[in-house]
């Protein structure tokens, strides 16, 4: 069993509560009230510049350059195409400046803290970890809504296709191989370590799930 694949088993129920979230299930028909989205649109911007240091310093560790290839590419998307989509759908749903300035709600605090973590470990395989989670999480639930209703509000499909699709697909498979491939090196300190991370990341992906879906 690979690696990733052990890492995910172990947290299955926590894991499935993610990706088959209603949260993402609303936001594939439609049917999520708009209120909900603005929240969670405006608390997931706050994580793209702890986001962009996360996946840069993973480059910079990764091992060669060959390997640092896909993470720079896909990092070059989230700071353009997946970045102009946040600021158009704050346009479209009228997300004002002041509520883009709103304060971190405590599940995107903890997300922030936790990639923070990870970066200032200088650990490759903590780095891994959470992104691996970060993307193959999304991955897994917006796989199952690529084929949504043509009429659907942009800022709902345009998620889904930032998140579906070969592209993003081969990004998932590259981080995954990169954190299958370094963890038979590591000792069982740095693997109880890099488990930790793996686990946490889940945690707050479900966290920040059930805070945008919470009634407000």
């Amino acid at each position: 069993m690979r690696a990733t694949d052990h890492l995910r088993t172990a947290v299955q129920t926590d894991w499935d509560a993610v990706t088959d979230h209603p949260f993402c299930h609303e936001l594939a028909k439609g049917t999520l009230p708009v209120n909900k989205m603005r929240w969670y649109l405006v608390q997931d911007y706050k994580f793209i510049d702890e986001f962009v240091r996360l996946l840069a310093t993973a480059i910079a560790y990764a091992p060669t350059h060959a390997e640092s290839v896909p993470m720079a590419q896909f990092l070059g998307l989230v700071t353009s195409t997946e970045n102009t989509y946040f600021l158009r759908s704050f346009a479209a749903l009228g997300v004002t400046p002041k509520e883009q300035t709103a304060a971190l709600a405590p599940a995107t605090a903890a997300f922030l803290d936790l990639m923070r973590a990870a970066r200032e470990s200088g650990r490759y395989e903590q780095m891994l970890a959470v992104l691996v989670v970060a993307e193959w999480s999304y991955l897994s639930w917006a796989d199952r809504y690529k084929s949504y209703d043509a009429d659907l509000p942009f800022w709902f499909s345009e998620w889904i296709d930032l998140h579906s699709g070969a592209g993003f697909e081969s990004v998932v498979e590259h981080l995954r191989t990169q954190l299958d491939r370094v963890w038979a090196g590591l000792d069982t300190l740095q693997k109880s370590d890099a488990t930790a991370a793996f686990n946490a990341a889940v945690m707050c992906e479900l966290a920040f799930f059930d805070a945008a879906y919470a009634d407000r």
